[in-house]
């Protein structure tokens, strides 16, 4: 059976360029992401997020995120919170500044000694978050860690293959000779599984509501995919109790 990619956590830096500390934000960001943790790790764009795009909001929704901010606005984690889900870490700059007695940084396009330090620290502090996010499983529906299952025990249950662009799997199906591929449906599938929504006409409206936040579902082709999703969500939910009974 086909497994879901690495679990990597992505990092959501501010956007700000009005304070120095917007500067760290996205300089730790970047150390954490090429440096520090390139492979447990992916960048979600701030703009992009607030403007709806929809691989990196797939992303927030299904995976553990570390906002990280320059001021007590918070305006990552508010942004990530209303559009997906709520941050499993968050560091705000200001407050990290604050707790370790370091020296405020000047500075926006270059920062000074101050930020430089500052930098180090708040990256250091999301690289922490990061391995500790990958040593417990992060529940989606609790929106807290669970020590139920495994990462690698959660991959072997979903049957999909990885969207390169976010990094969020996909399914595809044939309908009349046209390949269609859906995002992040293995990971609906899962969520639901995990609500104990056992399959049924109501649920599969459901379903289906979730599917179309994160694809666009031509109209002609809607009540074909509809089937095929509401098949594939039954072999799912089949395959996961028989799965649960014989452990």
């Amino acid at each position: 059976m086909p497994e879901l990619p690495k679990k990597k956590v992505g990092i959501v830096a501010c956007s700000g360029e009005e304070l120095a500390e917007g500067t760290v934000s996205r300089l730790a960001a970047l150390k954490v992401l090429e440096k520090m943790r390139p492979e447990d790790t992916a960048t979600i764009c701030l703009p992009l997020f607030l403007a709806g795009g929809e691989g990196d909001r797939a992303f927030a929704k299904f995976y553990p995120t570390i906002t990280i901010d320059g001021c007590d606005k918070r305006c990552a984690y508010r942004a990530t919170e209303k559009y997906s889900n709520k941050p499993a870490g968050s560091i705000v700059i200001t407050d990290l500044i604050a707790q370790q007695n370091m020296a405020k940084p000047e500075g926006k396009r270059k920062l000074d000694t101050a930020g430089e330090l500052a930098v180090e620290a708040v990256a250091e502090q999301a690289a922490g978050l990061v391995d500790e996010l990958l040593g417990r499983h992060w529940s989606r529906r609790e929106g807290a860690f669970t020590h139920s299952q495994s990462t690698s025990e959660i991959q072997k249950e979903v049957t999909a293959t990885c969207s390169c662009g976010s990094g969020i799997p996909i399914q595809t199906f044939i309908i009349d000779d046209k390949k269609v591929t859906l995002l992040a449906l293995p990971l609906i599938y899962q969520n639901f599984y995990e609500r104990k929504q056992a399959p049924s006409e109501e649920v599969l409206k459901d379903i289906m509501e979730m599917v179309k936040i994160y694809n666009e579902i031509e109209v002609t082709m809607e009540t074909a995919i509809t089937k095929e999703i509401n098949q594939a969500y039954q072999a799912y939910w089949q395959e996961n109790e028989t799965h649960h009974e014989q452990n």
